[in-house]
């Protein structure tokens, strides 16, 4: 069954490559925020983004070429971001037990770490199929799991690793249950609990590995 295309206009056109472009581009991410958060979607526009960021619309159009585009390009930049985090705080950390780099991990892809959690709408998902194709959630899906891989390989002190299958059934089960307690606009106490019972079950999962007795090569 074939997929239906994206239309050209809601794609980014560039990604930004020097310093300053890339703070442009930040600038143009915060002003789209702040709007989308003041006015919502429907009054969002691009001419309103390019004057909150104190920009030319033509510089806008450089990289986005509508409102949809900039929104492909935000959620690929809360994605990179996240990613990066990830890194910083539970694989380059060091001296950290495996148990520890996994509650980082899951909490992070929770969303529930203020200082790391980009900003999301439920309106975002009602409006995917306007900005991404299945090849894009598939290339997001990819990445995320290869970050559990990544997590897992940090975790030197683990003396039993889990399958692949696992990792992807851990991965599937945070970032699905993210997205739909997004869908379910569940306020910050319900996620902090639900957070709280993910990194449970994902340590549960990872012992019970363990206790199979099968040794990481």
């Amino acid at each position: 069954m074939s997929t239906p295309s994206i239309s050209p206009k809601a794609k980014p056109l560039k990604r930004p490559t020097q310093a300053r472009a890339r703070v442009t581009v930040q600038a143009i991410f915060d002003a789209f925020v702040r709007i989308w958060q003041r006015d919502g979607w429907e009054r969002l526009t691009t001419r309103a983004v390019a004057l909150e960021a104190g920009i030319a619309v033509g510089t806008l159009y450089d990289y986005f070429p509508s409102k949809q585009a900039l929104q492909s390009g935000y959620v690929r930049h809360c994605i990179e971001q996240l990613i990066a985090v990830v890194q910083a705080q539970a694989v380059q950390a060091s001296a950290l037990p495996w148990d520890e780099r996994l509650r980082r991990l899951v909490r992070l892809l929770c969303g529930v770490e203020r200082d790391a959690q980009a900003w999301f709408h439920p309106d975002m998902l009602a409006l995917e199929h306007e900005v991404a194709e299945l090849k894009h959630q598939r290339r997001a899906h990819e990445e995320l799991s290869a970050l559990w891989q990544h997590v897992f390989d940090a975790c030197t002190d683990l003396p039993c690793r889990p399958s692949a299958e696992r990792v992807q059934a851990l991965h599937l089960a945070v970032w699905g249950g993210r997205r739909y307690a997004l869908l379910l606009r569940m306020d910050e106490v319900e996620m902090s609990r639900w957070a709280a019972e993910m990194e449970n079950l994902c340590l549960c999962a990872v012992r019970s590995w363990q206790d199979d007795g099968t040794r990481l090569p």
